[in-house]
């Protein structure tokens, strides 16, 4: 595993036009290092025999198929409204008009 210095993330952060203190690049290059470390012993327990996902858990699709069913009248839909107007739903306005 190589180590990230100090320099390799003043190298980084200058590709990226990125401006950090001296403070800065040094706890960066500690946290960079910790986070190789990590995926280091992911990379030792997960063998060839470890099949490769993208959740831990397996992933289906639980909604419920899509039928058709009666319309809401508009009176219906307009009922649980706090305010109507002319058959519409009212807010209140978020433009400034001239």
């Amino acid at each position: 595993m190589s180590e990230i210095t100090r320099d390799t993330v003043a190298h980084l952060a200058t590709l990226a036009h990125i401006e950090m203190s001296e403070e800065q690049l040094q706890a960066m290059a500690g946290e960079l290092q910790q986070i190789v470390g990590a995926v280091a012993q992911v990379s030792e327990v997960a063998g060839d025999d470890v099949p490769a996902t993208s959740h831990p858990l397996p992933l289906r699709n639980v909604m419920r198929e899509d039928v058709v069913g009666e319309p809401l009248t508009a009176e219906e839909a307009l009922s649980g409204a706090p305010d109507a107007e002319d058959g519409q739903f009212k807010v209140p306005a978020i433009l400034e008009e001239d």
